[in-house]
């Protein structure tokens, strides 16, 4: 009878064994809690963000002789402070169509003279191209850009099939483009050189495109694919932008559907910087950009691998992207990478037929830049299905060894598992609602984004508040839940089960739904798995509490890549809030972002604390650290901006636009500044230096008025311009000139009810024309792409047709052809309307404009630029 009685005690208060005892009795004290906590903490600051910041150290001139056939990064830095010399380099300007393709001349002919002769032949062809395209709601249309492309290639080779690498060296109004994209043409540049003076030769020819429009946008590269004579032997491409000045390059988009630009990647990639993730924030428009990539991919078909620089993004287009933010570091990481790939590619059988290896979509991730991982979308789909399953399965050989040790029955043990799950769910919900919550109370007392220049707010802001909803559910259960059979050591190890039961869940669904990038569940069940099974192995999973030492121990290597993937999106997407707009609370991406890699980064970690006495005061130390965060984020250290560093943008046109009536009167004759602000604090962090009294929104001028009565400068513009502001302005705007347009012809068919219009149009280097029927008129043909008249359903009136030119300044001719039914040829027809952009520095701005940007605080960057609109009535 005492054993049996002495077995109850032991059933009752959770123990099996003596040895058990005083391990499940014994709990640390409350103040190892911080501690153990800092110890994560700890783990970020020491190691992963020195990996993440770490540069090579740039190769030297004079170092060169002892590391022959290296990329030289000191070269090229030299090349890129010349380069932000000529300043701004707008479409049109003559800093980007004289003084820019000069120095590429210049660099090219110093290239010739050292390079071996005897091993390669190059070419340099400067294309001058014209065309058109779609560019989402607008017809993009250029006249004369340039294109500078170089072919080097292997006296000894027979090869047709090329690489290409493409980068472009104009940039935005204001901006010297120094990282967007200058390092990267200086990188091309000196991999040119590099390849042309070493003694490896290689299979293919390598044509390297320096284009000249890419911020217009796209359409240079657009140009290169569909015209040059070179562009149709093009198998490969290595696509190099910006999005941001400094750090090393990311590979955001690859393929798509050739893996065997994966396999080299990951051979001959130096530093490995790439994750799938980013690929599909770009591909879902998350991030406010695109490039070239899209170009070669949608209308060459050429498979390719998309690199950008992307930390440092406060500077980017704006006129503090300069040479002295970008490390030398930088430069000598990605030419290292790039030169490695170029040679990888250049002699690549693979580039006999690269549609032979099209096998679908990869999955690809570093790992802090030491290695490098790669498999096929199918892949990728078996490992998590395979990782999940297992885990699952673990889960359950856990629950029966808990029942079996506590002496009680599976379902007993699965009603209390079923409960932690329902907490522990919950707890995932408020560790991604309290965020929200702050992202949301923050943005309705017009404090959003605080964190902006100050990140580590984000900390107590979002992190904290995220780890309070995912401790707090099971923590208070197992507070006040004290007379279970089943001893405590157990429920928390179900609350781990809980945690490792969701992701499966979620790593399956997403896996099947396509989102390639649920590999980062996979990777959290993996080593959680990993460590069930050793904990198995050495009984450690009976024993008290022994076995977190095995579980805590697993979770240093996925603590580390999820603190390191996500701090490099934090880095990338939060200085991109500043351009993000103003329709969207920039801090619920952010807030989100940050809950998500919490619950990633400490799912596994946080239920620890409660093996810690009082761990509710875990609870509070968190919840103090978010009241003392918030409070900072409301004072002045929360404000966004900081001067020349971390500035605002504020974009606005100094516009006049003038109203003719159908008998050739005027209408409306009025000056003032259109402002289109770029991010959620819209006009308040300018109001106490500008006089905005009299602003207007112009959302009832747009149900109104073509195009809203204003010189929409392009797509992104049309589609903010319901926020946009208007500033009249009692001093009339000095425009430099302004666009002329002639009737040259008028031919009315009796017949068959049609009336063509022909028109002479002349201007500055950046137009746009806008056509609206009215009274049942209709277009049935003009002299423009044709797409938006076949696709009616798609493309409805205004219709838009953006029109640039580089070299070639000749007038535009067009047409339009219209049914005009049972309307009275002799009555207003359509509304044309015509908007000249004086965007380069070649236009003066007046002396009125100067004084109204400078009244601008320092911590605000403006890009601006004088626009005419005249509206027409045909």
């Amino acid at each position: 009878m005492a054993d049996k009685e002495r077995l109850e005690s032991y059933v009752i208060s959770g123990d099996t064994d003596s040895d058990m005892s005083s391990s499940e009795k014994k709990r640390l004290e409350w103040y190892y809690a911080p501690a153990f906590l800092l110890f994560w903490l700890v783990l970020l600051v020491a190691i992963v963000l020195p990996v993440f910041f770490n540069l090579p150290i740039g190769l030297r001139i004079e170092d060169e002789h002892t590391k022959p056939g290296e990329f030289v990064a000191e070269r090229a830095e030299r090349i890129l402070f010349d380069f932000e010399m000529i300043g701004p380099k707008v479409v049109g300007s003559f800093a980007n169509e004289n003084l820019t393709v000069q120095l590429l001349y210049d660099e090219i002919e110093l290239i010739r003279r050292s390079m071996h002769h005897d091993l390669y032949e190059l070419e340099v062809d400067v294309q001058v191209v014209s065309g058109a395209y779609m560019h989402w709601t607008m017809i993009n249309m250029y006249q004369g850009l340039q294109n500078f492309v170089v072919k080097l290639s292997s006296k000894n080779s027979t090869s047709q099939n090329y690489l290409l690498i493409n980068s472009h060296f104009d940039s935005k109004p204001g901006s010297p483009g120094s990282g967007d994209d200058g390092a990267m043409v200086v990188v091309m540049l000196e991999v040119l050189r590099v390849l042309a003076t070493s003694r490896e030769p290689f299979s293919h020819p390598i044509v390297f495109l320096f284009n000249g429009a890419e911020e217009n946008p796209l359409q240079a590269s657009h140009g290169f694919i569909t015209q040059h004579k070179w562009a149709q032997n093009c198998r490969a491409l290595i696509n190099l932008d910006s999005a941001g000045s400094g750090h090393k390059e990311i590979l955001f988009q690859s393929g798509p559907n050739h893996p065997w630009l994966m396999k080299y990647y990951s051979k001959y990639a130096k530093r490995p910087y790439a994750t799938s993730i980013a690929e599909e924030l770009f591909q879902a428009n998350i991030i406010p950009s695109d490039t070239d990539f899209r170009i070669f991919r949608d209308y060459g078909h050429v498979p390719g691998l998309d690199f950008a620089h992307s930390y440092n993004g406060y500077v980017y287009h704006t006129k503090f992207d300069k040479f002295d933010v970008i490390p030398r570091g930088t430069l000598q990481s990605t030419g290292d990478n790039i030169l490695s790939l170029a040679r990888a590619f250049a002699n690549a059988p693979e580039m006999e037929e690269p549609d032979k290896y099209a096998e679908g979509h990869s999955i690809f991730y570093d790992f802090m830049g030491l290695f490098f991982i790669y498999y096929t979308e199918t892949q990728g789909q078996i490992i998590n299905c395979c990782v999940s399953v297992i885990v699952v399965v673990l889960i359950g050989i856990s629950f029966w060894r808990m029942a079996a040790t506590s002496y009680l029955s599976i379902g007993s043990t699965m009603k209390t598992f079923v409960l932690i799950e329902v907490l522990h769910i919950l707890g995932i919900v408020l560790a991604l609602g309290l965020p929200l919550l702050m992202a949301v109370m923050f943005d309705a007392g017009d404090r959003s984004m605080t964190w902006f220049s100050q990140k580590w707010l984000v900390f107590g802001l979002y992190v904290c508040p995220s780890l309070i909803g995912l401790c707090l559910p099971t923590l208070l259960y197992l507070s006040f839940n004290k007379n279970d059979k089943l001893r405590k050591s157990f429920k928390i190890q179900m609350i781990l089960h809980a945690h490792a039961l969701f992701l499966a869940l979620i790593c399956i669904v997403l896996t099947f739904v396509g989102l390639r990038s649920s590999y980062v569940f996979m990777i959290s069940l993996l080593f959680y798995g990993i460590a069930l099974i050793l904990n198995f192995l050495t009984t450690l999973h009976n024993r008290g509490k022994l076995w977190s030492i095995i579980v805590i121990l697993s979770q240093v290597l996925p603590f580390l890549y999820m603190a390191y993937i996500f701090f490099a999106l934090c880095s990338t997407l939060m200085p991109m809030m500043g351009r993000f707009g103003t329709n969207l609370n920039p801090d619920l991406l952010v807030g989100g972002l940050c809950a998500l890699g919490t619950i990633l980064a400490m799912g596994f970690v946080s239920p620890m604390v409660n093996m810690f006495r009082h761990s509710k005061t875990v609870l509070l130390a968190l919840l103090a650290t978010t009241f003392i965060f918030s409070m900072m984020a409301i004072s002045p250290i929360g404000f966004p901006y900081t001067a020349k560093t971390n500035v605002g943008r504020v974009n606005f046109l100094n516009v006049q636009r003038v109203f003719y009536e159908y008998d050739g009167s005027v209408s409306k004759n009025e000056s003032g500044y259109y402002f289109d602000f770029q991010d959620r604090r819209i006009h308040y962090p300018i109001q106490e230096h500008i006089d905005m009294s009299n602003m207007e929104s112009v959302a009832e001028d747009c149900d109104e008025m073509m195009m809203c009565g204003l010189p929409l400068f392009n797509h992104r513009w049309f589609k903010s311009r319901m926020k946009g502001i208007w500033l009249p302005s009692d001093d009339p705007v000095e425009i430099p000139e302004t666009p002329t347009l002639t009737l040259v012809n008028k031919t009315v068919n009796p017949v068959t009810n049609l009336v063509r219009y022909n028109f002479k149009l002349r201007g500055p280097p950046h137009m746009s024309i806008y056509l609206l029927p009215i009274g049942g008129v209709t277009v049935v043909d003009w002299s423009f792409l044709k797409t938006m008249l076949q696709e009616k359903e798609t493309y409805k009136p205004p219709y838009h047709i953006y029109f640039s030119y580089g070299k070639d300044s000749a007038p535009l001719d067009f047409y339009f052809d219209l049914k005009i039914g049972d309307s009275n040829v002799n009555k207003p027809l359509f509304e044309l309307g015509i908007s000249g952009h004086y965007v380069n520095f070649d236009f003066p701005r007046s002396k009125h404009t100067q004084t109204f940007i400078k009244s601008f605080p320092d911590y605000i960057f403006v890009m601006e630029w004088p626009s005419s609109y005249e509206r027409y009535l045909f």
